[in-house]
Order: structure tokens, then C-alpha cells, then sequence
């Protein structure tokens, strides 16, 4: 985390003082990296991460401030061109050659492929959700570092696909489709497990009764976070891509 935000910092630097303040990144980019980068560090390193493994709620908690505030925002803050200009200047000379090998372009095609994208973020949730993948995370350190980072990975390639530079039209589209059914299929998870009679995790019932708390209503709590915040966070932006697509339909009009 401090090697992305020191690379960010030196790359937006480089780039400001060759092309002049605000230029090719802008400071609403470089504030939405920032802002980004402290909801990885709530989620990652705050008394949530430790809260996280006694509550069901709070791991929820700990996921969605991943996916949905700093996923969204570092995608926003354009990192690729920042650290690319943190790169010594003969690397970054030969960068973009190297970007134009045949097996490293079809790879990131591959990979950012809108419903390429979307399938592995519906993959991700999903199936470490599945009790057996859960458990294995709570109780093994490295397995949830790799839930945690498929989270995170999937949710940036997801967000690239919805506020990636391409901004044409047909995209918007694209972009409504990508956030409804993800709205659609992660509020069925919630609701899953917010209408849930019995607990899917064992390992927290033990720590929610510790803690005073019902599991099944911790579990219930888990799901309703997944569901309702999710959702109108989806619809959110939903409405911010509709809103930059007629700005940017009336100024092609005037």
C-alpha cells in the first residue's frame, strides 16, 4: 500500500512538472486516488480487519468498503498513468513498446473485457461466500489474504470496465447493463443471507455470542450491508454514468 501511494505521489509530480499542473491527471483524479487509497487502509488496516474475525456484520463491512469505495475510487484516480511516470525515464521509454506484445495485449484484452470483468467479480463473490471457502479464510491467514485480494483484484477490473477511459456511448450502455446485474445478483447474496433461518458460518457463532450479539442476526445484518448500501451504491453510479453521458451528448449538440 505505501509503494502504490509513494509511486502515485512521484509519478503525479513527474507528470505535472513535464506537462503543467492538473494536466493528464487532474487533482480531482490525483484526491479520488487518495480518497481511495485510505478506504484500503480502513478496510485493511483498522480495528475493523481484527472486527472482521468476530463479526460476520464487520467483515461484510470490511468487503464492501473494498469493493465499493476503494475499488471505484482508486479506478477513478487514473494509477496506471501515475505510476507509469513513476517508472526511471528509460523504463518508461520502453513501456510502451513493451505494452505491445502480442501475448501481454491480449492478456490485459482478456482480462479487461467488460463481461470478462464482470464474470470474474460475480465468480469472486460468489464462490467465497460458499461456507467451506469462508471458513478456510477465518481460519487461515494466507487463504483470506487471497480472498481479500481477489476481492479487491476483480472489483478494480470491474470498475475499469464501468469508469474506464473509454467513454463512448455504446459503452455508457454497457456500463448500466454491468452495474444492474451486478446490483441484481449481489442483492440476491444479501438477501440470502439476510432471510438465512440458520447460520451459514460456524466460526462466528461462538464470537457474536461472546460479543452479546445473536448470530443469526449478526449474519443477518452481514447480508442486509451486502444488499441495501450495495445496492443503492450501484444505483449510484448508475445515475453519475447516465449524467456524464447527456453532459457529454449536449455538448456534442451545442
Amino acid at each position: 500500500m505505501l509503494l502504490s501511494l509513494c509511486a502515485y505521489a512521484v509519478g503525479a509530480a513527474r507528470l505535472w512538472r513535464h506537462a503543467g499542473n492538473g494536466r493528464g491527471l487532474s487533482v480531482g483524479n490525483a484526491s479520488a486516488f487518495a480518497a481511495g487509497w485510505l478506504a484500503l487502509a480502513v478496510a485493511l488496516v483498522s480495528p475493523l480487519d481484527a472486527l472482521g474475525a468476530q463479526l460476520f456484520s464487520a467483515h461484510m463491512v470490511q468487503h464492501e468498503v473494498l469493493m465499493l469505495l476503494a475499488a471505484p475510487l482508486m479506478v477513478t484516480g487514473r494509477p496506471l498513468a501515475a505510476w507509469a511516470w513513476a517508472l526511471p525515464a528509460p523504463w518508461r521509454k520502453r513501456l510502451p513498446a513493451s505494452l505491445h506484445r502480442a501475448w501481454l495485449a491480449r492478456s490485459w484484452s482478456a482480462i479487461t473485457d467488460p463481461l470478462a470483468a464482470w464474470a470474474l467479480h460475480a465468480l469472486a463473490l460468489w464462490l467465497w461466500h460458499v461456507p467451506a471457502l469462508f471458513e478456510a479464510a477465518l481460519h487461515n491467514e494466507g487463504v483470506h489474504a487471497l480472498q481479500h485480494a481477489s476481492f479487491l483484484a476483480t472489483a478494480l477490473l470491474f470498475w475499469w470496465a464501468v469508469l474506464g477511459p473509454d467513454t463512448r456511448a455504446r459503452r455508457a450502455g454497457l456500463a448500466l447493463l454491468l452495474l444492474f446485474t451486478t446490483m441484481l445478483h449481489t442483492g440476491a447474496l444479501g438477501a440470502l443471507l439476510a432471510l438465512a433461518p440458520t447460520p451459514w458460518y460456524p466460526p462466528y457463532v461462538d464470537s457474536a455470542v461472546a460479543l452479546g450479539l445473536d448470530p443469526v442476526q449478526d449474519q443477518q445484518l452481514g447480508g442486509l450491508i451486502m444488499w441495501i448500501p450495495g445496492g443503492v451504491a450501484y444505483l449510484g453510479v448508475g445515475l453519475y454514468v447516465v449524467a456524464r453521458l447527456l453532459r457529454r451528448s449536449s455538448r456534442a449538440l451545442a
